[in-house]
C-alpha cells in the first residue's frame, strides 16, 4: 500500500485496475467534469496499465487509486498531472464512487495527496479546476484547505453555443 488512510488508502495501478477504468473512463456522466470527450478502448487502457511506468518527473502525471481499506475495493481514483517541479505545483483530480460519496472518502484522500506532495514531493502548491455549478466538489476542496484564486469565464463548453465557468483553486504548502 502506497498511503494508508483511516477510511482509505491510496496505491499504484495494477494489470487488474484495467476493467475498473474502462467502466470509469467511458461513464459519459462523467465527462462533463473530467473534461474527456472520447470513450477509452479497453486496449488503450490495459497499456496504459501495464506500461505504466509510475514516475512522477518522467510522466508529468500520477494515477493512484482509492481503495476501501476493509474490502480492498476500488472505489476511485486520484490523478496529479500538469506536474511542473521546476515551479513546484500539481494539478489534482479526484472520482469516488457514488456508493461511496458523503462518507469523507474524497476528502481524506486529498489530505493523504496534499501530505505526500507537500512533503515528499516538496511541491509548493496543487491546484484544482471546479466547474461553478459543482458545489460539492468546491465545497471539498474549500474544507480541504483549497482557496479560489481565479474565475475562468466561459471555459467549459457545455453544448453548443453554451459555456460554464470554471473556478481556479489552489493549496499554498505554507511549510515550504
Amino acid at each position: 500500500m502506497f498511503l494508508k488512510g483511516n477510511t482509505v488508502n491510496l496505491r499504484a495501478l495494477e494489470p487488474s485496475d484495467a476493467d475498473t477504468l474502462y467502466c470509469w473512463e467511458n461513464d459519459m456522466s462523467l465527462w462533463p467534469v473530467s473534461f474527456t470527450q472520447i470513450p477509452f478502448s479497453r486496449f488503450i487502457l490495459e497499456e496504459f496499465v501495464n506500461s505504466a511506468y509510475q514516475d512522477i518527473y518522467t510522466n508529468k502525471q500520477l494515477r493512484l487509486m482509492v481503495e476501501d481499506p476493509q474490502t480492498q475495493k476500488s472505489i476511485g481514483i486520484i490523478d496529479l498531472f500538469e506536474f511542473d517541479p521546476q515551479h513546484a505545483r500539481c494539478g489534482l483530480g479526484i472520482y469516488i464512487s457514488e456508493a461511496y460519496r458523503q462518507k469523507g472518502c474524497a476528502l481524506e484522500c486529498v489530505e493523504l495527496v496534499k501530505s505526500y506532495t507537500f512533503t515528499v514531493l516538496h511541491l509548493k502548491q496543487l491546484f484544482v479546476h471546479v466547474n461553478t455549478g459543482n458545489a460539492a466538489s468546491l465545497a471539498l476542496f474549500e474544507k480541504a484547505g483549497f482557496e479560489k484564486s481565479g474565475l475562468k469565464k466561459c471555459w467549459h463548453r457545455t453544448g453548443l453555443n453554451s459555456f460554464e465557468d470554471v473556478w481556479f483553486l489552489q493549496c499554498l504548502n505554507q511549510a515550504g
